[in-house]
């Protein structure tokens, strides 16, 4: 089958590493992306992931920092020949499996563009601040619930890969309200309100043991804090999402139903790095364990130069979503280097899902 895209109405780039001055001034920034956003007070508010790495270049040898209880981001220096360095993002010491990250992440808030001024204003940020994310936290999805806006993020450490809980009324000040999935888990978005009194959430289950194509997982709590009634949704079926699949933005309530945009990652040959697409997929509206339609090509790929080629090529990777009339804003990660927003038609979004 033919991949094809739908209709971009526009595309931007929003937010590039030139942009931003690093965290530490032993480090600078590689990457602005895979972005958290909503519209509050007439602003759209982006939540974006911001990734650095260390300045310093030292031959034979792989820097990898990490965030010490003090607040300071240090590097340890490995020999790579200790290392399998196949991967830009993340290493692997040969000697145990064990895993570290070539860069280290915290969330940075940037308010929209307004009437007479293009740029992005930089705001507060989360850093890190547990064992628990010693390596960063990473790609947030914001989603409003009764008036407070709810953060789900990634946090990284020796333990591995989480999703933890934050959440804000102003985006100035952030309550943290710590891990509410465990390792290996990611991915995690909410829906924006409750069914039958319960908070729903999509969730990518990561595991080691591979029995089957990778899915999204759906599940359902009384607080927010702790989940339950684990189930799976959606098994990757097609070729662009052999190897990764798992939601990307934040659910949106359409007439049809709920539009959710996710991400899918194609297997290669060699054990490399495939591209990223985006998906579509419709659920009920009053059931989202049921999938009425979805795309079986991708809505999205990355076929502009900023998207094709940066920190990982050919990757994009939808994290949010905007909707006003006929139009959906969906902001994203491109080549896991800058931040995107591109402009689809909800009709031709829905006329793609079948």
């Amino acid at each position: 089958m033919v991949e094809r895209v739908i209709r971009r109405i526009s595309e931007a780039v929003l937010l590039c590493p030139r942009d931003l001055q690093p965290y530490g001034d032993e480090f600078r920034v590689i990457g602005v992306f895979n972005p958290g956003a909503v519209r509050f007070n007439h602003q759209t508010v982006l939540l974006s992931r911001v990734a650095e790495a260390p300045r310093e270049l030292r031959l034979g040898f792989a820097g990898l920092p990490r965030w010490e209880s003090n607040g300071k981001v240090v590097t340890d220096w490995v020999a790579e020949d200790e290392l399998d360095c196949t991967d830009p993002r993340v290493v692997r010491q040969k000697s145990d499996g064990a895993q570290r990250l070539t860069s280290v992440s915290h969330l940075r808030v940037f308010r929209g563009p307004s009437q007479g001024n293009t740029t992005w204003t930089p705001g507060p940020l989360l850093l890190p601040t547990s064992p628990m994310e010693e390596f960063g936290i990473e790609d947030a999805r914001i989603t409003e619930i009764d008036g407070t806006f709810w953060i789900t993020y990634v946090a990284v450490s020796r333990q591995g890969v989480a999703t933890a809980l934050a959440s804000t009324h102003d985006f100035e000040t952030f309550e943290r309200h710590g891990v509410v999935f465990c390792p290996e888990n990611k991915d995690v978005v909410l829906f924006p309100q409750r069914f039958d009194g319960e908070y729903v959430a999509l969730h990518r289950p990561n595991p080691n043991s591979r029995f089957g194509p990778p899915e999204i997982w759906i599940a359902r709590s009384h607080n927010l804090l702790q989940w339950g009634q684990h189930a799976p949704l959606y098994r990757g079926s097609c070729a662009w999402e052999s190897d990764r699949v798992g939601a990307g933005t934040q659910p949106v309530l359409l007439e049809e139903g709920w539009l959710v945009l996710y991400h899918g990652c194609r297997t290669t040959p060699t054990g490399g790095i495939g591209a990223y697409s985006a998906g579509a997929m419709l659920l009920d509206r009053q059931n989202p364990s049921r999938i009425l339609r979805r795309s079986h090509e991708p809505v999205m790929l990355p076929t502009s130069a900023f998207e094709q080629f940066g920190f990982v090529d050919n990757v994009v990777f939808p994290t949010a979503v905007i909707h006003s009339g006929d139009s959906l804003s969906v902001f994203y990660g491109a080549a896991d280097t800058c931040t995107g927003v591109v402009e689809f038609s909800e009709r031709e979004m829905l006329a793609a899902l079948r």
